[in-house]
């Protein structure tokens, strides 16, 4: 759920839960397949955007990856290397799979935060308190305090409550609401005063979910299907509905582990109530792309809204050069300029995401989490990769 994830934070990035897969892969040719979009031609396959996802899976154990990259024109290539499912040895990658998309699903939310703010029903400088009376309270604590800027830039100070998940095992069929959620955050002391600090908390967009229910007064979940994914025809994404653990389209198993480095097994089938409006979202790499290629294009925020959203800030823990702008991530490109994007973490699955101001857009995604920093890194190459190579 997060983009950067520390010890025993499930959902977060730098910390990693995958072991080699290289026994398991058993020498398995990696496969990169051709598939249109629904609405254009395929492009020409690329022979280093293959290379990295081989690399992913053979020089980094991941068990699967799999990518969709569209180019300028619209055009779409999908790639796929490992294994789509662990206990069947031969098992290919489906072809641009849904996946769990983790914290891509923030920047869903701040879109529609920013919708409301552009119809005048929120307002990015007032405080929280005002939509959620008395709620946030703790030590260092006061919704009074805290803006929804602030929530949706990550600049509020408040305690992650990823930090005090259980194992993976514990958890994985257990249902939570956002309250439950919010009171294992609340039980922390806040990072740093309101305003005064950047560290990345997805307890900022359980609260930025509820008070866009509290505004519209439906959840969060209906409001990205009815204002981004319906508008947009995203087909293959949605939000699940409550106690669904399964992934509806064809899809990679996902794996996890309790412990950093542990054994893997199958997490493709849990409870994705721990993300809700910080990370809840399946989709394909292919839909991933379409709607980022139309927010940057100005199809759902109207442009003082959209400039707010890519107005960034420094960041602490998230890769080197990358800046936080509301609910969006600027990351510097090899090649030059920047792509814009959020990535994702949850446990089975992992995605990075970009577009350019040009228009080129890709996703890449592994099914675990990594397990060393270099793993982690590969994964931010490789969409460095599909984004740079023509």
């Amino acid at each position: 759920m997060s983009q950067h994830r520390a010890s025993r934070s499930r959902l977060r990035r730098r910390s990693a839960i995958a072991v080699s897969a290289l026994a398991v892969l058993g020498g398995m040719v990696a496969v990169g397949l051709p598939s249109a979009s629904a609405d254009q031609p395929a492009a020409r396959p690329n022979a280093k955007v293959q290379r990295s996802l081989d690399d992913l899976v053979g020089d980094h154990g991941f068990p699967a990856a799999l990518a969709s990259v569209r180019d300028e024109k619209g055009h779409t290539r999908n790639y796929t290397a490992g294994v789509g499912d662990r206990a069947k040895k031969r098992s290919r990658v489906p072809v641009d799979g849904q996946i769990r998309i983790a914290s891509t699903t923030k920047l869903y939310t701040s879109t529609v935060v920013l919708q409301l703010v552009g119809e005048g029903r929120i307002g990015l400088d007032t405080t929280v308190e005002t939509y959620l009376p008395g709620l946030v309270r703790g030590e260092g604590i006061d919704g009074h305090d805290i803006t929804v800027r602030q929530l949706l830039q990550h600049t509020s100070g408040l305690p992650n409550y990823t930090e005090t998940m259980p194992k993976l095992s514990e958890w994985q069929h257990t249902f939570v609401d956002d309250y439950d959620l919010l009171d294992k955050a609340f039980e922390e002391k806040a990072s740093f005063p309101p305003g005064k600090g950047w560290e990345y908390s997805n307890t900022n967009y359980t609260l930025a979910g509820l008070i866009v229910q509290k505004v519209t007064g439906r959840p969060i979940g209906e409001e990205i299907t009815d204002r981004i994914i319906e508008p947009l025809r995203l087909r293959h994404t949605y939000w699940p509905g409550q106690g669904e653990q399964t992934i509806r389209e064809r899809h990679p198993h996902g794996y996890g582990s309790d412990t950093p480095g542990g054994p893997l097994f199958d997490a493709t089938e849990l409870d994705p109530s721990w993300g809700g409006a910080a990370g809840q979202l399946i989709a394909r790499p292919s839909d991933v792309n379409r709607f980022l290629t139309a927010l940057m294009d100005g199809k759902l925020l109207r442009p003082a809204q959209l400039k707010e959203m890519r107005t960034t800030v420094e960041t602490k823990g998230l890769h080197d050069g990358w800046r936080y702008g509301l609910g969006i991530v600027e990351m510097p490109l090899s090649c030059g300029g920047v792509a814009w994007g959020h990535g994702g973490d949850f446990d089975g699955y992992e995605n990075r995401n970009g577009v350019t101001d040009t228009g080129r857009a890709a996703t890449v995604a592994v099914t675990a989490l990594p397990s060393t920093l270099k793993a982690a890194e590969g994964v931010n190459a490789a969409l460095d990769t599909a984004l740079c190579t023509r």
